[in-house]
């Protein structure tokens, strides 16, 4: 989206109570966040954490992931599904781990038939913070304040949270770097 000759496209319309589940993958602790926005209002109707116990292998904790993600999907109805973009650490291992979990979370998405957005962690930040390079603290206190919540979220559902915000953000605005769509 280039604004020609001077004019930006108009923003899109969203529709009311448009909601969209944010997901902060991870093999022991995936983070799921559902969003709402009507208006201006942003609320979270739903956030946990999808704990899986150490001692479960590899393929269970796949499942519990799955599970999780299908159930907030039947239970909430979100219009999309928004993920952390891939970082590239210096332990493959847990790449690979990470991609197995990720993984799982777009194949429930896809089999529910939800667009699938992806954000780079600094984005996320930025839309959350103002900056991209906030810290988890400062990324709860925003969520918290932002959503309203009684006290700040544990860690996974903030950044749940924060990449559902994030989403919306990016919906009702011109965007000269639009979401990368999976």
């Amino acid at each position: 989206m280039n604004p020609i000759n001077g004019i930006l496209p108009a923003t899109p319309e969203i529709p009311p109570d448009f909601r969209v589940l944010g997901v902060d993958t991870s093999v022991r602790n995936t983070g799921l966040a559902v969003v709402s926005m009507t208006g201006n209002r942003m609320d979270a109707l739903f956030h946990t954490p999808a704990h899986v116990p150490a001692n479960r292998p590899l393929t269970q904790c796949l499942l519990a992931i799955r599970d999780a993600v299908a159930k907030a999907i039947a239970d909430y109805a979100p219009a999309a599904v928004a993920v952390e973009g891939i970082f590239c650490g210096k332990f493959v291992k847990t790449a690979v781990l990470l991609g197995h979990a990720r993984g799982v979370v777009l194949a429930t998405a896809a089999a529910a038939g939800l667009p699938v957005y992806e954000y780079e962690p600094t984005r996320v930040k930025q839309a959350v913070v103002g900056t991209g390079t906030a810290v988890k603290h400062q990324m709860q206190a925003m969520m918290q304040s932002l959503l309203r919540l009684p006290a700040p979220p544990p860690e996974d559902e903030g950044d749940a949270l924060a990449i559902a915000l994030c989403h919306l953000h990016n919906l009702g605005s011109f965007n000269l770097r639009p979401p990368k769509e999976l």
